[in-house]
C-alpha cells in the first residue's frame, strides 16, 4: 500500500534552505503541509523506500509527540511559544524560592537553571521539576491554601518549536472514554492547564460547576477546548495511530547525510556488523502509523524527526491477574464494560453478586456504581484494610465522602468479621482469585491458603493499567528502571534526566507525564516545561552554530 511521507512530499516543494529564519519558515510549512495532506483520500501519496531514504534534515519536523492528552496538550503550549514569567505583584509563601525567582524576574522560567530553582523543594511528586511547577501555579496547595499562580503567560511567537501531536481520538486523551457517573479525584483546578483556568472556562460555557470536583466529561471537554482557544490546532493530528517509532542512521562521513533504517538487513548494508557500528551512527527517527478516515479508512502516514516525545499515559493496557478463565466473557477489566452491563439491564434482577477485584480508586468506583443500582457485590482485595499504602488513607474525608463510605464498608462488613455474605457488600482482604470457572464460579485463595468458591453474575478486574509502547522496540522495555521489566506508571517508569525528561538510556526521546511516575495531572506540567527549556536550548545552540560558521551551508547539520 503506498505510504504517505512528509520527507518525500515535500521535497519538490522546498530547496535549498539556510540559517534560522528560513528553517522556521520551512518547518512551520511542514506543519501546515502535513496537516492539509494527512486527513486527505489521496490514493496517489509516493511510496516510501523500504531500504534507503533520502537525508534533507530540512524536511524533518524537530520533535513529534504521541499522545494528545493533558500531556501532549500542555507540552504543546509550551512549545508554541508561550513563556511563563514572575508576575509582578508575586510574592511566593517560600521566601528562599521566591529570592531565586526575584534574581532573574526578566527571564522567563523556560530560561532560567531549572536545578537550582527546584533545589529544597518537597512535594508529591518524585521528579523535581514537577514539583517547583506545581509549587509556581498552586503555591502549599497540599497545605489546604488556595494562593493564585505567581506566575503570567506571554506568547513569544519567535519562540515556537514546529511540532506534531498525535493522538487516537480528540484532544483530551483517555478523559474521553472515563466513566461519566464519577467525579475526578483532583479538584477542578487542579486539572487545569496553563493560560485557561477551568473555572472561568466553564462559566463561559454557562456550565453549573457544583463543587470543586467534576466530572470526566467536564474535564475532557475543557481539554479539547484549550486546544482551540490557544490556537494549538494546527499541531494536533486526530485518529492518529502510531504503530512504529525506529531509529534512522547515517553513515559517519557522508556529506550527503544519507539516511538508512535501523532495520534494514546486513544484506543490504553490505558490510560486517564491526563495520556497521564504526561507519554508522544514530540520527533521526522514523515515526510510522496511519490516520483513520471519517468513512473508516486508513491512510498510512511516515514522518521523520529529531525529538519523540511520549505522552501516552497508561489506560491502554488493564491490568491482568493472569489466572485461569480470566478471558471469560463474563470477566471484565474496564468500568465502560461494567456500566454497559448496567445500562443494558443485563444485571438486572441478579440474584449472585458481582465480583469486583481491586483495591484502588477505580474499584471503589465499581462498588459504589454498584450499590447505587443495588447490586451485591463480593469485594476481593489482597491487602489487609490497615495497610498504610491503601489510598483511601491518602484521602481527606471531607473531600471524599463517597470514597471513605467505601472504605468504612471494607473494614466492616469484612468476611473475617461474618463468615456470612452480607446482602449488599462483603469484603475480602488479604484474598487472590485463583481462577474463574465457566459456570461463573471463582475460586478465592485467604493469605493462610484457605480456599473458598463463589458463584457470581459479572466480575471487574481493576488492578490498575499499564501503557502500551508496542511501537517501540521491546515495547520500550529497555528504557525503564528496570530495564527487565515492562513499564509501568509505579513500578518500573521510564528513566529520564530530572531536568530535560529525556531517556537517560535513548537519546532525544523525551517521556513526561504517568510514564515517568507523574500521575496526576498537576505534576505532568514539570515535565512540559523541562522538554521545552532542553529543546530550545538545544536550538539556541544550533543556531549559534549557523553564525559561526558564517550562515552559509545546505541547512542545519
Amino acid at each position: 500500500m503506498p505510504v504517505w511521507c512528509c520527507r518525500c512530499s515535500l521535497a519538490r516543494h522546498f530547496r535549498n534552505y539556510s540559517g534560522p529564519e528560513s528553517e522556521g519558515q520551512l518547518l512551520s510549512s511542514l506543519v501546515q503541509h502535513f496537516g492539509d495532506n494527512l486527513g486527505r483520500k489521496d490514493k496517489r501519496m509516493p511510496l516510501l523506500e523500504e531500504t534507503t531514504l533520502t537525508g534533507d534534515p530540512l524536511l524533518t519536523v524537530p520533535i513529534v509527540i504521541i499522545g494528545n492528552g493533558p500531556s501532549g496538550i500542555c507540552l504543546s503550549y509550551m512549545l508554541s511559544g508561550y513563556r511563563p514569567y514572575l508576575s509582578p505583584e508575586a510574592v511566593h509563601p517560600n521566601p528562599i524560592l521566591h529570592s531565586k525567582l526575584e534574581e532573574a524576574r526578566h527571564l522567563s522560567i523556560v530560561d532560567q537553571d531549572l536545578e537550582y530553582l527546584s533545589e529544597g523543594l518537597e512535594g508529591r511528586s518524585s521528579n523535581p521539576v514537577a514539583v517547583l511547577f506545581d509549587t509556581l501555579l498552586h503555591p502549599d496547595a497540599d497545605f489546604g491554601y488556595d494562593y493564585p499562580p505567581v506566575l503570567h503567560w506571554k506568547l513569544e511567537q519567535h519562540h515556537y518549536i514546529p511540532h506534531i501531536v498525535l493522538g487516537k481520538g480528540p484532544p483530551g486523551g483517555a478523559w474521553h472514554t472515563m466513566e461519566d457517573s464519577m467525579l475526578t479525584i483532583s479538584f477542578g483546578d487542579w486539572m487545569e492547564l496553563p493560560g485557561l483556568k477551568f473555572k472561568d472556562w466553564a462559566a463561559s460555557k454557562r456550565r453549573s460547576i457544583k463543587s470543586d470536583r467534576v466530572m470526566p466529561e467536564e474535564i475532557a471537554c475543557y481539554y479539547k477546548q484549550y486546544v482551540k482557544v490557544m490556537g494549538l490546532q494546527k499541531n494536533f493530528r486526530d485518529n492518529a495511530y502510531v504503530t512504529s517509532v525506529s531509529r534512522l542512521y547515517r553513515e559517519q562521513d557522508d556529506e550527503d547525510e544519507s539516511q538508512v533504517s535501523e532495520d534494514i538487513s546486513t544484506q543490504n548494508l553490505q558490510m560486517e556488523k564491526e563495520d556497521v557500528q564504526t561507519s554508522l551512527i544514530k540520527r533521526n527517527w522514523e515515526v510510522r502509523g496511519y490516520q483513520r478516515t471519517t468513512d473508516g479508512s486508513q491512510v498510512p502516514f511516515c514522518l521523520f524527526a529529531e525529538n519523540v516525545a511520549l505522552a501516552t499515559g497508561t489506560f491502554d493496557s488493564p491490568g491482568r491477574l493472569q489466572v485461569e478463565g480470566e478471558e471469560f466473557p463474563f470477566v471484565f477489566h474496564s468500568m465502560s464494560d461494567f456500566g454497559a452491563a448496567i445500562s443494558k439491564g443485563k444485571l438486572r434482577g441478579k440474584i449472585d453478586p458481582v465480583l469486583i477485584v481491586g483495591a484502588g480508586l477505580s474499584a471503589a468506583d465499581a462498588v459504589l456504581c454498584a450499590y447505587n443500582n443495588n447490586i451485591p457485590v463480593i469485594h476481593v482485595f489482597r491487602r489487609r484494610v490497615t495497610d498504610p499504602s491503601l489510598i483511601f488513607k491518602q484521602l481527606p474525608k471531607k473531600l471524599y465522602p463517597e470514597y471513605h463510605k467505601v472504605y468504612h464498608m471494607m473494614c466492616t462488613q469484612s468476611h473475617a468479621v461474618d463468615s456470612n455474605l452480607h446482602s449488599a457488600y462483603t469484603s475480602f482482604p488479604e484474598h487472590r482469585v485463583l481462577s474463574f470457572k465457566p459456570d461463573m464460579k471463582c475460586v478465592l485463595q485467604s493469605a493462610s491458603g484457605l480456599k473458598k468458591i463463589f458463584k457470581f453474575s459479572v466480575a471487574l478486574v481493576l488492578i490498575g493499567s499499564h501503557p502500551n509502547l508496542f511501537f517501540l522496540k521491546d515495547h520500550g522495555q529497555g528504557i525503564g528502571h528496570n530495564p527487565n521489566q515492562p513499564i509501568t506508571c509505579k513500578g518500573n517508569p521510564i528513566e529520564i534526566d530530572p531536568y530535560t525528561y529525556e531517556c537517560t538510556k535513548e537519546a532525544n526521546l523525551f517521556a513526561l507525564g504517568p510514564l515517568v511516575g507523574d500521575n496526576f495531572v498537576r505534576f505532568l506540567k514539570g515535565g512540559a516545561l523541562s522538554i521545552a527549556r532542553c529543546l530550545a536550548t538545544r536550538q539556541k545552540k544550533k543556531h549559534q552554530l549557523i553564525v559561526e560558521r558564517g550562515g552559509g551551508g545546505d541547512g542545519v547539520p
